[in-house]
Order: C-alpha cells, then structure tokens, then sequence
C-alpha cells in the first residue's frame, strides 16, 4: 500500500521530521512518501494561514490520485482541508488531530492537549467539539512557541515537555496529546521523561490509514464525499477546476 504524508505547510524542515515519525510506525508492506505543499505558509498558526493552506494540501491530494496513492495523512493538528480532501481521495484520509485525540480516549478517562501558541488554543477546542470528545478532553494549554521554533530554538524539547507535566498534574490526565506535527519528534523523550502517555498525532494518523487500507475499507465515495461538481474556477484557482 502506499501513503502520502502531506505537510500543509512549506517547511521543508518539517516534512523531514513528518517523514521520521511516520516511517517509524510504518509496517513493511508500507510505502510512504511525505511530501511539502507546493504553496501556502511557512506554518500554520492562525485561521488566516489555515485557510491559505488549503488550496496547496489539495494539489497534493489531486497529484497522488494521479499517482495511485492509496491514503493520506494531513499532518497539521487544526486538520486543514479535511472534507475537502475526502472529497477528492478514492482511499482514506485521517487528519492527524482527529487521530491522535481518539487515541487517547482509549488510554483513559481524560486527555490534555499541549499545543504551540495560545492563540491555537480556540482552534483545538473546536476541534474537540467537531470530533464529540469534550467528555475526555480536561485541558488545552499552549506552551507559547512559534511552530517554526519547534525546530530551531535550543531550549524547545525542554519548553514543551515541562509544558506536558503541567498540563498532565494541573487537569489529571492519563494522557497527553501533542498538538503540533512539529513535535512528532520530541514524543518519546516527553513519554520517557513524564511517565504517560503522549501521543503524536503523526504516528497515530499513519497507522488508522494502514489500518484501514489492511482491512480493505476505503470511503463509498457518494454522498457528502462524492467527487466535488465540475464548475468553472477563476484567477488563482483557476488551475483547480476539475
């Protein structure tokens, strides 16, 4: 099977790190290929720069349909683009934010999110209302760093992980979730270090793909997630009409 891991960003950087942890998870029957989006944002923390994600993650989703790609992880934890993407994909495509909160639910009665900057905190909660998780959800704490300082402040690993014992004493927790692809690569040292579970969302997401392409399930494609009508676009989106 094949899987297309795409970073709706265009941090190089990022993808690479992306890459690392979905490869990681990936069975040896697995053919992954990460790939960085082709236009949008260097990152992605704000509505603003989710929306103007979009369009790039959908190129890429379109490009691997052409390609024969079996499914996709979008991995960005506000999920840009996810119906859209579904819409478009024959095979399965997992955000890795829905991914890695229903993971938790299953390590106990109630998660914590640590994500980057306040700011993303109201996006994270909307996603915990979309997904009907609000019952384990005890806490979404920001850790106050940029995404794109994920991979080059010194002090990074040190931030967010004191940012996860927080989180897990002040709500209780059993587990905690890390809300950023960005931090795919500090998970098992936050595990080691705080004795709980932290899942990453990257590695949660590219194994409920595998898994779904094992069992032979795919999306019936009608509906909601038929292909989208074929209409005239203009200007810029002119090269996404289909």
């Amino acid at each position: 099977m094949r899987i297309r891991v795409v970073n709706p960003n265009t941090t190089e950087a990022m993808t690479a790190t992306i890459a690392r942890s979905a490869a990681a998870v990936a069975g040896p029957g697995t053919r992954l290929d990460a790939v960085t989006a082709t236009m949008g944002p260097a990152s992605i923390e704000s509505h603003y720069d989710e929306a103007l994600s979009v369009p790039g993650l959908l190129a890429a989703v379109a490009a691997g349909e052409q390609e024969g790609v079996d499914g996709y992880v979008i991995a960005c934890f506000g999920d840009p683009g996810l119906d859209a993407a579904r819409e478009l994909a024959r095979g399965p495509v997992v955000g890795i934010a829905e991914a890695a909160l229903r993971t938790a639910t299953q390590l106990g009665r109630g998660f914590s999110v640590v994500t980057t900057l306040g700011r993303t905190v109201g996006r994270t909660a909307d996603l915990v209302r979309h997904y009907g998780l609000q019952r384990f959800c005890r806490g979404i704490h920001a850790c106050e760093l940029p995404v794109l300082a994920l991979g080059t402040d010194p002090d990074a690993r040190k931030i967010v992980t004191e940012a996860c014992r927080a989180a897990l004493a002040a709500d209780d927790s059993d587990a905690i979730v890390l809300g950023c692809a960005g931090m795919a690569d500090l998970c098992a040292d936050i595990r080691a270090e705080i004795g709980a579970p932290v899942i990453d969302g990257v590695a949660a997401a590219t194994l409920t793909v595998q898994s779904l392409l094992t069992m032979g399930l795919r999306p019936a494609g009608r509906g909601e997630w038929a292909l989208p009508p074929s209409k005239p676009y203009t200007g810029l989106l002119a090269p996404f009409q289909r």
